[in-house]
């Protein structure tokens, strides 16, 4: 998606403080923290939300959970929450899938 903010800060053409990348996702520092610890990771595949996953995607949307649990560890996080924000309704902003990771 040509104008999709996600899809600009993995092809690099918008500046981010990405902290971990690999073939299927990109990690970086949420603009707007809401805890000491706020990164979003991010598919590099377009979905623009959870309930407009397709077959197969769930390999996809475990490696993000597990790169999450990855970067709680990485950042000594005593806790976390992981959060799929899916429709406006509940607050997603951003139509890309996104994992909140947020940790204490």
């Amino acid at each position: 998606m040509e104008d999709c903010l996600f899809c600009k800060i993995i092809d690099k053409q918008i500046n981010s403080e990405i902290i971990y990348e690999d073939d299927i996702c990109v990690a970086f520092k949420d603009i707007n923290p809401k805890s000491r610890v706020h990164l979003l990771i991010v598919p590099r595949k377009h979905i623009p939300k959870v309930s407009d996953m397709e077959e197969g995607d769930e390999k996809m949307m475990g490696h993000l959970i597990k790169v999450a649990k990855e970067l709680a560890e990485k950042n000594e996080c005593k806790g976390y929450q992981l959060l799929f924000n899916v429709g406006k309704e509940v607050g997603q902003i951003i139509f890309h899938v996104h994992l909140h990771l947020m940790g204490r």
